[in-house]
């Protein structure tokens, strides 16, 4: 059994993992950007160590900083979560290089089945039908628009090395196919580090069904169960079930069978997920994500399996310790999660959200679990994923599952961002999801959202707050950190001396829960809604502009958005460039 481990992550997952080690008394190693040195994982892992930097790719991205971190903790593990490099064949060699333990499938199953084009591939050869799309990389516009004009629109761009919705986009006619390849590559980029992407034929009224797998070193692979996940927005999940509901006899043990032969056409071992597309009683290959999902709590909540042990168990050497008619025997009930989103959903736009959680009570009671990367008071940054946590809930039934978990969201308090929350009670309690007629398209082109209000903006302390705040920092001394607490007088000398102590005086905070696509009420003036970075300027000075048209790409927690114009008029001044930093409410471009 492995003795130390380093999670090369960041958030719930983390802090999953943490708990996971050290239920079977194996050490824990946290590492940390600049944002995260406060962070929940950080406070519990055993040692902690700096990676430096403020963006994934200063940060968790970092192999030499991550490489440093675990030859002077000595783990002998390294645990990669899920995003990051959790599905990057280059980092998992370099970990096994250093004759460390990788938490993971082997690289050469990593790169064929993390490359979306390869796995493709591989799902032919194992036997699993596959959605028609190309079996290489695409370069070029051209060669998207000739496959739109093969197969019809709309298709759908995907990031060859990514998952989880990001770096894909659906395009619905030529004219717009080169600027969804440019923002697909760019997501792509920013998230995953590579820009690779494919194209393929995206369905009218699919459902996202996956099957969660385990395989060990000595040639066993179990499937533990299917999830249904198609409430989605953005094509990035809101809520998952297991086990899928609604499925045909046979449907979901033939997907098993498949899964399995995919991953052994690879020689795969570990936890890995196999996607399907669900149509008309056909399913078609997706994808397999050589990791552990966001999702696999709700797998966990019906079977009683811990996927983090038997992952940990695996890498150590361990046989399977149940087989497949062993894993049938316990699945029983039904689960649902929802991933509690810092977005503001608000007219169904999903808008990220970042900012000080001033609060966060979770539900409690039978049957309900919350992981969790953050508590009140921790910071949601804009240069990270923003899943503050996840709620998952079992009932005897699917009835009585979606009852409960309708009940626990109604219970939870999270204060100082906006989430989905509001969004997610809106599926719960609507008949489609009930009566499984929903699809990977339902939420955005068929839920109504227009009656959820605008987060509203945390209230400022008033006169008679409390004399005295606590201020903390923080000293590392060979991995081990010290915290040190002192009660100040709150007072703008105390305040300008503590932002000097961490790197300068900080601004004063802007909320950042925004309600809008840009621009206040028909103005000129075109504000965006949320903090993030300007990737594009879409228009020019003197440029004549139509209401709704964009003006600028901002990027805020690795998802690209469009600032629109709420006037018509011509660009009389561009406030911003490419590369720029934004905040909530500052202007971008100016309509006359």
């Amino acid at each position: 059994m492995l003795q130390k481990i380093l999670i090369a992550n960041r958030g719930e997952i983390a802090v999953r993992v943490i708990r996971a080690a050290r239920e079977l008394g194996i050490k824990t190693v946290a590492v940390y950007s600049e944002l995260d040195r406060e962070a929940l994982h950080v406070r519990l892992a055993d040692e902690a160590y700096a990676l430096g930097g403020q963006t994934a790719a200063e940060s968790y991205l970092n192999t030499a900083a991550i490489l440093d971190a675990i030859k002077r903790s000595g783990a002998d593990g390294v645990h990669p979560g899920y995003g990051f490099f959790s599905e990057n064949a280059d980092f998992a060699r370099a970990i096994e290089a250093e004759g460390v333990a990788f938490i993971g499938p082997p690289p050469a199953a990593i790169e064929e089945m993390g490359d979306k084009v390869s796995s493709r591939k591989a799902a032919l050869r194992g036997g699993a039908p596959i959605v028609p799309g190309t079996t290489e990389f695409v370069t070029s516009a051209e060669e998207i628009a000739a496959f739109g004009k093969e197969f019809g629109y709309p298709v759908a761009i995907k990031a060859a090395f990514g998952g989880g919705g990001r770096g894909m986009k659906v395009v619905h006619s030529a004219d717009d196919v080169k600027s969804a390849m440019e923002s697909a590559q760019r997501e792509a980029r920013n998230f995953f580090g590579r820009d690779e992407i494919y194209v393929e034929k995206y369905l009218t009224w699919p459902r996202h069904v996956e099957v969660q797998l385990v395989g060990d070193k000595h040639g066993n692979c179990v499937w533990v169960s299917t999830r249904d996940c198609s409430a989605q927005r953005r094509h990035q999940k809101l809520i998952e079930e297991a086990p899928a509901p609604g499925l045909p006899p046979g449907v979901e043990d033939a997907m098993g069978e498949a899964a399995i032969k995919a991953a052994k056409a690879v020689g795969y071992f570990n936890a890995g997920t196999v996607e399907f597309i669900y149509q008309d009683g056909e399913f078609f290959f997706l994808e397999m994500n050589t990791r552990l999902q966001v999702e696999h709590p709700v797998t966990e909540v019906i079977t009683g399996i811990d996927l983090v042990e038997w992952q940990i168990r695996v890498a150590s050497g361990e046989a399977l310790p149940m087989t497949q008619a062993e894993v049938a025997a316990q699945r029983r009930g039904h689960g649902i999660e929802i991933r509690i989103n810092a977005e503001n959903p608000a007219g169904g736009k999903f808008l990220p959200s970042p900012g000080k959680i001033t609060a966060l009570r979770a539900p409690d009671g039978f049957g309900v679990r919350f992981d969790a990367g953050y508590e009140a008071g921790d910071e949601v940054s804009q240069y990270y994923d923003n899943l503050v946590g996840k709620l998952i809930v079992w009932g005897k039934d699917r009835p009585t599952a979606i009852s409960r978990t309708i009940r626990a969201l109604n219970e939870m308090t999270v204060e100082g961002v906006a989430t989905t929350i509001p969004a997610d009670l809106a599926i719960l309690e609507h008949p489609d999801f009930a009566a499984v007629t929903h699809s990977t398209k339902w939420v955005e082109e068929r839920l109504d959202l227009s009656g959820i209000a605008p987060a509203k903006k945390p209230e400022a302390a008033g006169d008679d707050a409390a004399a005295l705040v606590e201020r903390r920092t923080t000293v590392e001394v060979n991995g081990k950190r010290f915290d040190v607490k002192m009660w100040v007088p709150d007072t703008p000398m105390v305040a300008a001396v503590a932002g000097a102590a961490a790197g300068g005086a900080k601004k004063p905070a802007r909320s950042s829960s925004g309600g809008g696509a840009g621009g206040a009420s028909g103005s000129g003036d075109v504000a965006v809604p949320m903090q993030g970075t300007i990737v594009k300027v879409l228009v020019e000075v003197g440029q004549t502009v139509e209401v709704g048209q964009p003006v600028v790409v901002l990027e805020a927690m690795k998802m690209e958005n469009q600032i629109n114009a709420e006037k018509a008029g011509t660009v009389k001044e561009i406030k911003v460039e490419a590369g720029a930093k934004v905040g909530a409410g500052d202007v971008v471009v100016i309509i006359a």
